[in-house]
This record gives C-alpha cells, sequence and structure tokens, in this order.
C-alpha cells in the first residue's frame, strides 16, 4: 500500500481558481471561508495549503482542461520510437498533427500551456503569501520559498521546452491588460537557469526527501513527503536544461551536481529494472523524483471535473483496446490504443537486454481490436494491471496507481557520463564507468573506451517511452560529436509506410502557440513553425 500522498492531494481551498492564458486576471481568488486573502495567508498551516495547491497541476496533464497532454506522450509521439495510434488520424488530431510537423493554432498543446500557467501562478502566489505570515519561522520560510521558486521553474521548463517563446513574469498580473512581455526562447533559458541557480545555492531544500525523527531519535526518511521537490531534483533539472541549450559554460557546474548525487549513498541503480515500473518499484532508491497517482482516492470520473485528484489514466492511453485478458490485466478492459511501439525501436535492443522485455510489451499472436498503425507492441513501463486500480472507486481506467518516473538514477550515470566527455574527460576515464554501470545492469558487456556518442545511444535504449528521446534527438543537433542517427534533422523524416510525410526542420523545435491564447493577448507572436 502506497503511503506516498502528500503531493497526491488535491484542489486547496486555498487556491482553486483554475488559470489559463496570460492574460486572466490572475487575483480574482476568492476564499470559501471568506476571510481577506491577507487575513487568511497568516499561518504557517495556510501557507502550506497554498504551497500544496502549487504542486497540484504537475498532476493535471495526462487528462484535463479539453485534452490529454501525457507528458511522456507529449515527447514521443515528435520522436522516432512510436506511432501515435488511436482509433484514426482524427483521433487526438492534435497529437497526429505534430507527430507529422504539420501543427497549427488549432492542433497544438493548449492545455499544457494552461496547465503550466496555472502553475506559475500558484508559485507566485505563495511568494506572495509569505510576506503576509506571521507566525512562519525562518527555516519554514526558506523551504517553503525555495520549493515555490523550484516549482516554478519545473513549470516554465515545459513552455519553454515545447513553445520556447513565451511571456515571462515572476509577479502575478494585477492590472489591465494583464498581459506579460514575451521572452525569446534564449531569454527564458538565461532567466530560468539563473532562478534555479539561486535555489540550488541557498541549500534549503534537502538533497532526498524531507527527514523525520524516529521513535529512536534518529533522522529517518519520510514516505508522507515523498514528491516534493529536492535538490537532487533540482540538480536534475538543470542538467536537462544546460544540456538541451548546449550551454557548455554551464557544463563543469552541472557535472558537479551529478557528481553530487553519485557520492551520496541513498542513490543507486535498482537492481531489476522490471521492478522499477511495479508499484513496490516506486520511490526506490533509483528514484530522483516521480509525480504521485493513487487509486484508493480515485475522484477522476466521467462528467466530474477532470482535475480532480486520484488516479491515472495514461495506462489507459497506450494500451490495446479490448483485451481478451491474461498478463495481469482482465478480460475486456478497454485500453485506447495510442502510442504503438515501432517494430524498429523493439528491434534495435539486443537480445539479451534486460530492457527489452521490461519496457516492449509484446502481443504479437493476441487477437483484440486492432487501432490505427497497431504493431502489436506496447510500452510496458506504464502498462495496467488489475492491481494498480483494484481499490479505485469511480471510473477505473481514468485512476490507475502508476507513478510518472519524472527523473530516475539512471540519468545522472548518463548525464555526467556525457558532461565529463564534452569538458574534456577521458573516454577510457570516469565516464566509461558510469555508463557501463547502466550497460551492466541491462546485462551487456562494459565498453573499454565511450564517445559522446555511445552516451546518446544508451539513453535511447534506456528511456523508450519517458519522454527525452525527442528532447535528446533536438539537442544533438548542437552536438558535433553525435551521429546522424541521434540527430532530429537525420531521424525524423518521412518513413516507409506513409505516417510520417514531412521532415523536422528547426523550425519545428518551437511548437505552435494556441489560437486561444493569441485571441487573448494580440501582442503575442506565433512562432515561425511553418
Amino acid at each position: 500500500m502506497k503511503t506516498n500522498r502528500i503531493l497526491a492531494i488535491g484542489l486547496i481551498a486555498a487556491a482553486t481558481v483554475f488559470t489559463v492564458g496570460c492574460s486572466d486576471d490572475f487575483l480574482k481568488v476568492d476564499n470559501p471561508q471568506g476571510e481577506p486573502l491577507d487575513e487568511y495567508y497568516t499561518t504557517d498551516a495556510h501557507i502550506q495549503e497554498a504551497l500544496i495547491a502549487a504542486y497540484d497541476p504537475i498532476h493535471w496533464p495526462d487528462w484535463g482542461l479539453n485534452q490529454y497532454n501525457a507528458l511522456n506522450i507529449d515527447a514521443e509521439i515528435m520522436g522516432d520510437d512510436f506511432w501515435v495510434g488511436g482509433a484514426n488520424k482524427a483521433d487526438m488530431q492534435n497529437w497526429h498533427k505534430l507527430f507529422n510537423y504539420e501543427g497549427d493554432e488549432n492542433n497544438t498543446l493548449s492545455s499544457l500551456w494552461t496547465v503550466d500557467y496555472s502553475g506559475v501562478k500558484r508559485c507566485n502566489d505563495v511568494l506572495k503569501y509569505l510576506d503576509w505570515a506571521t507566525d512562519v519561522t525562518p527555516e519554514n520560510r526558506m523551504s517553503y520559498e525555495m520549493q515555490a521558486r523550484c516549482l516554478r521553474v519545473f513549470y516554465y521548463n515545459m513552455l519553454w521546452h515545447y513553445f520556447g517563446n513565451v511571456p515571462f513574469y515572476l509577479e502575478n498580473l494585477s492590472k489591465p491588460p494583464y498581459t506579460a512581455p514575451q521572452f525569446t526562447a534564449d531569454e527564458v533559458y538565461g532567466q530560468l537557469i539563473t532562478e534555479l541557480e539561486a535555489v540550488i545555492e541557498s541549500k534549503a531544500l534537502p538533497m532526498k526527501y524531507y527527514k523525520k525523527k524516529n521513535e529512536a531519535g534518529e533522522n529517518v526518511d519520510d514516505p508522507g513527503q515523498f514528491g516534493r521537490v529536492t535538490q537532487a531534483m533540482a540538480y536534475m533539472m538543470y542538467a536537462e536544461m544546460v544540456m538541451y541549450q548546449n550551454d557548455d559554460s554551464r557544463f563543469s557546474k552541472a557535472l558537479g551536481y551529478m557528481k553530487e548525487i553519485i557520492a551520496d549513498s541513498r542513490f543507486h541503480l535498482n537492481p531489476d529494472f522490471a521492478n522499477i515500473w511495479e508499484t513496490n518499484g516506486e520511490w526506490c532508491n533509483e528514484s530522483i523524483w516521480e509525480i504521485n497517482y493513487e487509486h484508493t482516492i480515485s475522484e477522476r470520473d466521467w462528467g466530474d471535473a477532470a482535475l480532480n485528484i486520484g488516479g491515472t489514466v495514461l495506462p489507459t492511453l497506450i494500451s490495446p483496446k479490448d483485451w481478451p485478458g491474461g498478463d495481469g490485466w482482465g478480460k475486456g478492459q478497454d485500453g485506447w490504443g495510442f502510442l504503438p511501439i515501432r517494430l524498429e525501436t523493439y528491434g534495435m535492443f539486443a537480445a539479451v537486454d534486460k530492457r527489452r522485455d521490461a519496457t516492449c510489451w509484446d502481443v504479437r499472436g493476441v487477437e483484440y481490436t486492432e487501432r490505427y498503425q497497431d504493431t502489436h507492441i506496447w510500452l510496458a513501463k506504464y502498462r495496467p494491471f488489475d492491481k494498480n486500480n483494484e481499490n479505485g472507486t469511480t471510473s477505473k481506467n481514468l485512476n490507475y496507481n502508476n507513478n510518472y518516473r519524472y527523473y530516475r538514477y539512471a540519468e545522472v550515470l548518463l548525464n555526467a557520463a556525457e558532461l565529463s566527455l564534452r569538458t574534456g574527460g577521458s573516454g577510457s576515464g570516469e565516464a566509461k564507468g558510469w555508463l557501463n554501470e547502466v550497460r551492466t545492469r541491462a546485462g551487456l558487456t562494459g565498453l573499454d573506451n565511450i564517445s559522446v556518442n555511445d552516451v546518446l545511444n544508451e539513453r535511447h535504449l534506456e528511456f523508450v517511452g519517458e519522454g527525452k528521446r525527442y528532447w535528446d534527438l533536438v539537442r544533438a543537433e548542437g552536438i558535433s560529436e553525435a551521429s546522424d542517427k541521434n540527430k532530429a534533422s537525420k531521424v525524423l523524416v518521412p518513413d516507409q509506410f506513409g505516417y510520417r510525410t514531412n521532415s523536422w526542420t528547426p523550425k519545428k523545435k518551437y511548437i505552435p502557440i494556441a489560437q486561444g491564447e493569441l485571441d487573448s493577448d494580440p501582442a503575442l507572436v506565433q512562432n515561425d513553425y511553418k
């Protein structure tokens, strides 16, 4: 039974208004208790309510605000490991359009924009309310501030990755016309990385979870705090950002952060790769950060607010339709057939690679209702099991118990290996050891001398379905050591089946901004995606 529920809490009364675009009045928030905001947010307990509300939007993308936007799918559909699937090309048309690099203002990730700016708004709220608090200790005040600032970077980081050129503000908009300046992608990066450095340098966040005292007075991990941002999570986001930007001026600092995690004995590879994806593998010592979902408080249901607390719809999205039963999943369960794995992806794994069967759910030969682009190979990492929604009280296919594994220790090792090589390290030195840890766990022999391209290859095998491959392909455009098979312009081209008919180009790096946002703020400039 899960105990990591602190951040699977739903919408708190402290911050119940859903915000949308950057042009909305973010300050019209009514407290259900009827107290003025500046009187309500004076206590530690109420500041904590606001902080938990700031975490809540991280649960929204998979299902809510009129779109399915599971974070791994949004990235993977633009990469080279999956087809989109579903009933046909009109089913989640925005995904199919983005897959073919022909997205437009009406076929984009519109709800993800809303989710992330909702998160930004709530983080800004926390920072404002802290000025009103009267009974918050200096230690707690610093903790709450840095959690909110780290979360705000997280939300902006998603906006930056997908949209690049976005409105940017660190205080909520209080005066008409409620618009914020649109920064270039490089300007957004500059603001975010400086902000994240300040969070990291404060040392206010613990490296791993929050601590509590046991009966013997010893410091132990508190599972009730799983899901809060930590120093290790901030380190990972920092490395992700500087590597995506190819900001070599910060590579050495990022490498130092990776080495700090490696030196911490509380983090290591889980011996069994397949176990990572089981319920009992959640928050194992390989986990750096996860987004929690819980079936025992499954309030998500058809006709109700999709932003309610509970489980995730991801396993339903990515599984075969009308399953005949077996392999831990009951007969007649209704998957929706999105994200079938390409046969080429299955074939890239060596037969001895333990990751293949833990990544690819191969049901070739099983009869079920086939859908568009069906390969009979599905993503095993987040696949449905009856045990993962058996305690659901509402629509079970909307409430699976699968946490989203956002950062893992394997990524720490591969980040460190790449950063070492890109800062002058030897391919036969420390970088080799880190990469070979990952290969050895997979059942593969180690390499004697490695290159940046070897790291990119290993990342491809390790992270299938985790929403990382597409970003690696894009950033590899700026890596001279990367081979053609790891570069977006060479890999993301028309396929032999006629599914993808267009090629990725540098103009496709940032996807279109939704028409609704352009209408609400005439000053917004659309990305040059055509």
